[in-house]
């Protein structure tokens, strides 16, 4: 292994990919606006059922358009169901904000805004449902009011978030939910300020993120960037996301299928905690390419996690062109990441972290009490700092 002194990330810039070169197997190109169908101005009500009622007539292949009305700009809504093909497309000044009241996500469980059960008693603000070619443009905003006191229940989404930390799970609406579907795009859209996660794509095949900005605070609980579960073919491009928990997190859920086949290229994080394999990977997670990575602040860098509850195989994952500042722990595989009980063992193989460069006091850790044999990964041309720790436990490292 190589260590040099610290160098920028610019003078790599040459040695990045095209997309269609990584490891999502689609063709990625930057997206283009669809033709709009109708256009819905902004008003001082709730307007739910309008823009429900657009979306449902609008046809394939095209968008309903959200547009300001003299100095109104703001979209107040509740849960969004979007028929497939069939995409939306925000005004640049535009938000779309989700209403402060439980009860307008809930799912029919009469959970949503309490600590209660599995936690999944309310609908997202906008769920994609066997979805094919769709998805949300523009230079707008979707805003889920985590901070906002709910009018239903006198707590926000976020304190809600951290009552929770003493037991149970919060039922709290996700930003964007996205199931059994295919080819979904997001294209320069802003989101923030989720009650939960941002984006899930679940059980899903082909999501392009691009150009798109996430801004959430740091102590905000829950508030994942972007979530692939047990999917494949997703691109990450040209994006900043900064949250309060994951800025990615990929995972492989029991009986669910693997992730696998995805790139995350060109990308800014700030606040979070990093980008993350697990803490599920029990169906395996496979081809991942991260490239031209920039993180700054992350509580985490370049992480691998799970436990004897839901550990799996992981491998072909490259990590290159990388650059950290002020992370707290730049390289972490954990087999033991939250101790739960079980019987299964992690196998991580074939890792590479090429070319990554890590700025301030940080720690390397590979740990691998809980892997059916040691983890292997391969580290070339290094740029860290003299004092960085290194804690190994159960793994090969070729350097």
């Amino acid at each position: 292994m190589k260590f040099s002194f610290l160098l920028p990330l610019s003078i790599f810039s040459s040695l990045l990919p095209t997309l269609s070169s990584a490891a999502d197997t689609r063709h990625v190109v930057e997206p283009n606006y669809p033709a709009t169908c109708s256009v819905i101005y902004a008003r001082n009500n709730l307007i739910t059922a309008d823009i429900q009622s657009a979306l449902n007539k609008c046809g394939p292949g095209k968008a309903v358009q959200l547009s300001s009305n003299g100095s109104m700009n703001t979209f107040l809504s509740g849960a969004l169901n979007m028929p497939s093909g069939v995409s939306l497309l925000i005004d640049k000044g535009v938000t779309l904000k989700a209403i402060n009241n439980a009860s307008a996500f809930d799912n029919g469980k009469k959970t949503c805004g309490t600590i209660n059960g599995d936690g999944k008693g309310c609908n997202a603000l906008i769920t994609f449902n066997n979805s094919n070619n769709a998805g949300i443009y523009g230079e707008g905003t979707i805003d889920g009011q985590g901070s906002a006191v709910l009018n239903d229940k006198m707590t926000s989404w976020w304190d809600l978030a951290q009552k929770a930390k003493a037991g149970g799970n919060q039922n709290a609406p996700r930003l964007i939910q996205i199931n059994n579907s295919q080819n979904i795009t997001l294209y320069k859209i802003t989101l923030k300020n989720s009650p939960n996660f941002h984006v899930v794509f679940y059980k899903s095949n082909g999501l392009t993120v691009w150009d798109t900005t996430i801004n959430t605070p740091a102590n905000a609980r829950n508030t994942d960037g972007i979530d692939p579960i047990s999917s494949r073919n997703v691109t990450v491009a040209y994006s900043n996301i900064s949250t309060g928990d994951d800025n990615i997190a990929i995972k492989a859920n029991p009986n669910s299928g693997s992730s696998r086949d995805m790139s995350f290229i060109q990308n800014n994080f700030g606040s979070g905690h990093g980008l993350s394999i697990g803490s599920e990977t029990i169906d395996g997670v496979y081809n991942i390419d991260v490239n031209g990575l920039i993180m700054s602040g992350t509580d985490n860098g370049l992480r691998i996690k799970s436990d004897k509850s839901a550990s799996g195989e992981v491998a072909a994952v490259n990590y290159n062109h990388v650059t950290m500042s002020n992370v707290k722990n730049a390289i972490m595989m954990d087999t033991i990441y939250e101790n739960k009980s079980g019987s299964t063992k992690a196998n991580w193989h074939d890792i590479t972290y090429n070319d990554i460069t890590v700025k301030g006091n940080s720690t390397i850790i590979f740990n691998g009490t809980n892997a059916a044999k040691p983890l292997q990964a391969t580290m070339i041309d290094m740029h860290l700092p003299t004092n960085i720790t290194w804690k190994v436990i159960n793994a090969n490292i070729k350097k």
